[in-house]
């Protein structure tokens, strides 16, 4: 028996050994948590009770030269539904009005969304998808529908906001405008979009919330912590109008000859601005759409458009002279053990170097070149470097791409190179980068830089201007530019662009057909050309400067510059000149608009009445309607262009200052 007792004696020991020692540990384990990691469990208690909430800056606005909008960005609504937390009741008293309304709106049938609703309500499903992509009108319109109206928890509605970037125009300039990436959200990589990322962006605000029922979140003060910055609106150069003309005249010819892709640039001669860009390429299913930046990013030899380069080289360096005769034999030529041949079959024979250009006689400008540079090649290098040809543009939009013309030296200099460059191969340069060129001769020898954007706006005032930068103050002398620009109004009056002459419209340019993949070995059996067109509008007085490129044109069809390339420029510069002189004869701006003044006398009557409540600006003017809010403390966000089609929060309820209402206009 005192056995068995010590026994339960040592047994009692034990255990009481071991509650002591789990005692003893949970002791030290309360001791770490409170003095050793006190602080980390501290702050994520309060995580989990509060947390900082970022509020989004709104995104700057892009706007062409007119004020349109080109790109903005406007609130998008999902609704979505809850089909546990409505009531029986509830949701049998309003599932047939419910689905009547959303049936009126979308389309589809009322017994569509009966079933819907049902299926739901059986699989208790929370969170069933309703419709995606409401603007703001129709999500008001939704969120007042029967059921709806009762709110997230009676009624079962939810509601998910996202802001998106919407482009007016459409998909036209899509490639210059910019646009969001496609598989990374909030990323501007391309055009305007992309350059001035950082000022279109603004800064992001935060809000502290503290953690309420259901997993709500309510802030914990009135204020934000950090007020979000909208970002900066930018107004480009490019023209609403030309864009059009230019993307419709483009696409118009590569449909008809089934080309591979297209670039048109327009630039205002005196100040460099960009009215116009297209880039079209052709997808698998023969449409066209803004594929990729030709207009910028795309380097290629340039062919024929570049023998006014290397003429205006030999007339500077006193080479030649127009009148100087130039022996173009029957068409074909060797130089160096290579043959150069010429498009004219049986060649021009004796010619002069004006004429050579005008109807664009390889031979004759490889010989003007090779004969007078071919003892000192540097001498006719250095030349183009002081146009600046072997350099990028600089422009803002990312991309651009690097010119390419050898010299001495050089892995792909040869004895041949000379006469080659002389007709526009062995080199690659950018539409853009030629364009420019081109630009500087219609500006009477000034060069100035391609430029994209006029000003940054914050709101309606200026932040600060862009204005023109010049490159080079006179890249030759009067006489040459006299000189070349009679020969370029010659090439379309007789020479190679003698097809796109009017005698009721003038212009100046080049054509110019380029062999492009010519080192492949199925060349000869499949042949591809790089078709294009530079000149400027009208001849004597340029105000515009154009450059249009189009790649592997059917041959079958036609590939010739004058062909292929030329009838674009001809189409953009004609419909832009005639609107153009449109304009100028505008009645004059000073004389006052009965409607204008009608409305501004309604803005200034509602200005001067003080209100404690939401005005009703429905009707108004949306720049008097903003004024009239933003003069009340309002923070307004408009969305669309006209007049006040519907407010966010609805005249007569109580004003606070700070609170944010949307402007629907139209």
């Amino acid at each position: 028996m005192a056995i068995e007792d010590k026994n339960i004696l040592n047994r009692l020991y034990i255990i009481a050994g071991c509650m002591f020692l789990f005692a003893l540990a949970i002791t030290v384990k309360l001791m770490n948590i409170q003095f050793v990691d006190g602080e980390k469990y501290r702050e994520l208690a309060k995580e989990n009770t509060t947390k900082n909430f970022v509020i989004p800056a709104n995104r700057g606005n892009v706007y062409a030269d007119d004020g349109s909008l080109l790109a903005t960005s406007v609130p998008k609504y999902d609704i979505r539904f809850d089909a546990v937390t409505v009531s029986s009741e509830d949701f049998k008293e309003n599932l047939k009005p419910l689905s009547e309304g959303l049936s009126e709106m979308f389309g589809k049938s009322v017994s569509h969304y009966q079933n819907m609703f049902r299926k739901a309500r059986a699989d208790k499903n929370r969170y069933l998808l309703i419709v995606k992509n409401l603007g703001y009108s129709d999500y008001i319109k939704v969120k007042n529908l029967p059921l709806f109206r009762k709110g997230p928890y009676k009624g079962g509605i939810i509601v998910e906001q996202r802001t998106v970037r919407e482009h007016p125009i459409g998909k036209i300039a899509q490639r210059t405008v910019g646009d969001e990436a496609y598989d990374r959200p909030g990323y501007y990589a391309v055009g305007l979009e992309g350059a001035f990322n950082d000022l279109l962006t603004g800064k992001e605000g935060h809000r502290l919330k503290q953690k309420i029922a259901k997993g709500q979140w309510k802030p914990v003060s009135d204020d934000n912590e950090i007020e979000p910055q909208d970002g900066y609106d930018i107004v480009s150069t490019i023209n609403v109008n030309m864009q059009d003309i230019a993307h419709h005249a483009l696409l118009k010819q590569l449909e008809y000859y089934e080309a591979e892709h297209g670039t048109v640039i327009v630039m205002e001669v005196a100040t460099g601005e960009i009215k116009a860009v297209s880039n079209l390429g052709r997808t698998s299913n023969g449409t066209y759409y803004e594929k990729l930046n030709y207009a910028i990013g795309e380097s290629h030899e340039p062919g024929s458009t570049f023998k006014v380069m290397a003429m205006m080289a030999a007339l500077e360096d006193r080479v030649i002279d127009t009148s100087t005769v130039v022996d173009t034999g029957n068409g074909r030529k060797l130089f160096y053990g290579e043959p150069i041949n010429d498009s004219h079959r049986g060649g021009f024979g004796k010619i002069s170097a004006a004429r050579a250009l005008e109807v664009s006689s390889n031979i004759g400008l490889a010989t003007i070149i090779d004969n007078g540079y071919s003892k000192n090649p540097k001498k006719f290098i250095n030349r183009l470097k002081s146009w600046h040809l072997t350099e990028k543009t600089g422009v803002a939009i990312k991309g651009e791409g690097t010119p390419m013309i050898p010299q001495p030296g050089d892995k792909k200099w040869s004895k041949n190179a000379l006469p080659s460059m002389a007709y526009g191969y062995n080199l690659r340069l950018t539409p853009l980068q030629t364009l420019t060129f081109y630009n500087a001769i219609a500006n009477n020898g000034v060069m100035v830089k391609p430029r994209f954007i006029k000003e940054v706006r914050a709101w309606n005032e200026k932040v600060s201007t862009y204005d023109t930068k010049i490159i080079n103050p006179k890249i030759c002398s009067d006489e040459t530019l006299a000189k070349i620009k009679e020969i370029l109004k010659n090439t379309v009056i007789r020479g190679t662009a003698k097809s796109l002459y009017s005698p009721d419209f003038s212009m100046a340019g080049k054509t110019g057909t380029a062999q492009t993949e010519y080192w492949m070995p199925d060349w000869k059996s499949n042949r591809r050309y790089i078709s294009s067109f530079a000149g400027f509008f009208p001849a004597e007085n340029p105000k515009y400067s154009c450059i249009v490129i189009i790649h592997k044109p059917s041959t079958k069809k036609g590939f010739y510059g004058a062909d292929v390339s030329g009838p674009v420029f001809k189409r953009i510069a004609q419909k832009i000149f005639t609107e153009s002189r449109n304009i100028d004869n505008v009645d004059s701006i000073e004389r006052p608009d009965p409607t204008i003044e009608k409305d501004f006398e309604k803005y200034y009557t509602k200005l001067q009445q003080p209100s404690k409540t939401i005005p009703n600006v429905t009707g108004m003017a949306g720049m008097d309607a903003v004024s009239l809010l933003e003069n009340l403390g309002l923070r307004v966000q408009v969305v669309g262009n006209g007049t006040v089609a519907s407010q966010s929060i609805k005249s007569g309820e109580t004003l606070k200052k700070g609170q944010l209402i949307t402007l629907n206009l139209s």
